[in-house]
């Protein structure tokens, strides 16, 4: 059976299970987990959804309810219980079978969100135009994914960093998946990179929010503005306020440059390294733990280690492997 019957086989089950009344909440969070699973998944089951609403409303048209209806025997009522998820599973399933042809005529359901993937090599940046006049810029050795019309606006970041510039709609959100957090926007301008399983979020303006998501739920939530920075990790997140210096620093990338404000040597050369393929190594701590603030090119990590040399008197050491520092 291919992917596609069997979700529409799942997404069939799902609503007779609604139907029949008896819904819990664990009910409801194995199925939001199921939708969240893939694209397919929410196609099928928005799609089979709707032609029941359709079929629901031809059969409520051709009722004729007399004074009685509704009063009967209790062997009445049982086949009646009986028949009506009976009833639902054959209709469905017809229409799995068909492939949802029934009732197209009347209001043929929107195609499924095509899915685009796009990635950068170390030290390059690729601007995307979506299509709902969102743009996009990935930064290095990122890979990222999207599936945008003017029904849905989902991004997946799954390794790096982008920025964005969010095409304004009063009605369909624009949605960033990264790890186990959902970045959420209707318009604005910010960024997200992750780092494995830590998360950052920059705003240049606007409003998002911030969601930390298991098994389909949102389990916490945190609304930052623009200036604030967002970092996550594990069921952790620390917000930074109203700090347009640092929110300037951490998008520099835009421009090829590298901002920092006394940040340690360590993490710099950690941070030039994302785009380059030789790395810096500092080999000692004293080194390591050095502050340093300026703005740096960030492909030329040779001219940085020159820099190092000559205004802090580091030791340098390069190889075709490596640039090596240290004090």
């Amino acid at each position: 059976m291919s992917r596609a019957n069997q979700a529409g086989g799942r997404a069939a089950d799902w609503i007779i299970a609604q139907e029949d009344g008896e819904w819990s909440e664990a009910d409801q969070a194995t199925f939001e987990a199921w939708l969240a699973e893939s694209d397919g998944n929410k196609a099928a089951y928005w799609r089979l959804k709707h032609s029941w609403r359709e079929a629901d409303r031809i059969g409520a048209l051709g009722r004729g309810a007399g004074p009685d209806e509704g009063r009967g025997t209790v062997a009445q009522y049982s086949r009646a219980r009986w028949w009506v998820p009976a009833s639902i599973a054959a209709s469905i399933l017809l229409l799995v079978a068909i492939g949802y042809t029934l009732w197209q005529p009347l209001s043929a359901p929107a195609p499924a969100v095509a899915v685009q993937s796009f990635e950068t090599p170390v030290g390059g940046r690729k601007v995307i135009a979506l299509g709902d006049g969102s743009r996009v810029v990935i930064n290095t050795a990122s890979r990222v994914r999207a599936a945008v019309n003017e029904q849905s606006r989902e991004f997946w970041l799954d390794q790096g960093e982008a920025y964005f510039e969010v095409a304004h709609s009063e009605t369909v959100p624009f949605v960033v998946y990264a790890g186990n957090r959902r970045v959420t926007v209707l318009g604005t301008k910010f960024s997200v990179r992750r780092d494995g399983d830590n998360v950052a979020v920059s705003v240049v303006e606007g409003r998002v929010q911030v969601d930390e998501v298991e098994g389909g739920r949102t389990v916490r939530s945190t609304v930052i503005t623009g200036g604030d920075i967002a970092r996550t990790s594990g069921a952790a997140t620390l917000v930074t306020s109203r700090s347009d210096e640092r929110v300037a620093n951490a998008l520099a990338w835009r421009e090829g440059m590298l901002n920092f404000d006394q940040a340690r040597l360590s993490d710099i050369a950690a941070e030039f390294n994302r785009y380059n393929r030789k790395p810096i190594v500092i080999t000692d701590a004293e080194a390591g733990d050095m502050r340093i603030g300026g703005r740096f090119p960030a492909n030329d990590p040779d001219a940085f280690a020159r820099l190092l040399r000559d205004a802090y008197g580091l030791k340098v050491e390069e190889t075709p492997e490596a640039i090596r520092i240290s004090s």
